[in-house]
């Protein structure tokens, strides 16, 4: 029995037809091939080759031997370039999901990392609501979920992601644009805008508040953190919002001020219970993790 580097030697005899040619093909000593080629024939119990005139002539006998060895070596050159449009990506579409405040700022960066390893792989990114998420896991359209909040599902897997904290976000103008940092009470002195407090995300930006025996008194509500930023640019009022949706705010329009209050909360990857993520996804939740990770760290003063 050859194994698949003894099939390699045998074919570079047979091609380059002799022990240097072998030598140079296969990047070793002329000696280790002459040893190999010994040992091989030697175990086979036949010859493969007939020395004539310094060249290395296929043996009659072993006519048929170099026929299959040349079908097993196209066989494995073709596994390896199967290999490798796997390893790039090719002819793979990754399927993710992700809740609009992750979706914003941290997804773009983590696609970006997840490219540059897989340059030929495709990627279908959907923006879910909470509620969404779990048909979007349940009936397969696509492999993971990120999230900024937990929910009790028995088919649902949660795994941690990042943890993150609130920031306050004002237009470049306003009084506590150039503040260090503000606290709740503070806040609540000005106009708001935020999201709908029964809303899973909107409860995030809300706790602090409840917590500080404080009013939550949005006048103006919008479903999506990015739509909160543009109304808080026009001048509209204030907000509260999480550090990976102000990681991208245009700061020559906006200011983003620390909020002295611990404002902590947990984002996690959501995905089909005793399912395995694909190598891609796990790339993926690897890289949106370490993004997330730097920009809360960044945000509140730490290293990442």
């Amino acid at each position: 029995m050859l194994t698949l580097k003894q099939i390699e030697i045998v074919r570079a005899v047979m091609v380059s037809g002799s022990i240097a040619g072998a030598a140079r093909l296969l990047n070793v000593s002329q000696p280790g091939i002459s040893r190999a080629m010994k040992h091989i024939e030697g175990a086979l119990g036949i010859r493969l080759f007939n020395r004539e005139a310094g060249r290395y002539v296929p043996a009659p006998e072993a006519v048929a031997i170099f026929s299959q060895i040349q079908e097993v070596h196209q066989r494995v050159a073709n596994l390896q370039e199967a290999v490798g449009r796997l390893e790039r990506g090719e002819t793979v579409e990754l399927r993710i999901g992700s809740v609009p405040s992750i979706a914003q700022g941290m997804m773009p960066r983590a696609i970006a990392a997840v490219r540059r390893r897989y340059a030929d792989l495709r990627m279908n990114v959907e923006i879910l609501k909470i509620e969404e998420a779990i048909d979007y896991i349940l009936i397969g359209r696509g492999e993971c979920v990120a999230m900024s909040y937990r929910l009790d599902h028995p088919s649902i897997r949660f795994e941690p992601l990042a943890a993150g904290h609130l920031v306050c976000v004002t237009a470049n103008d306003h009084e506590l644009a150039g503040r260090g940092s503000v606290r709740a009470s503070e806040i609540v002195a000005h106009p708001l805008i935020g999201i709908e407090p029964t809303d899973p995300y909107g409860r995030i930006m809300a706790e602090i508040f409840e917590r500080e025996g404080l009013p939550y008194d949005v006048i103006v509500k919008a479903r999506f953190g990015s739509t909160v930023a543009a109304l808080v640019a026009q001048g509209l009022g204030i907000a509260v919002l999480d550090v990976f949706t102000a990681a991208d705010l245009p700061r020559d329009r906006l200011a983003v001020v620390p909020i002295e209050e611990n404002t902590r909360f947990e984002t996690f990857v959501a995905s089909r219970a005793g399912a395995v993520l694909s190598s891609f996804a796990q790339r993926f939740v690897e890289e949106l993790r370490r993004e997330m990770t730097s920009v809360a760290g960044l945000r509140s003063g730490k290293k990442p």
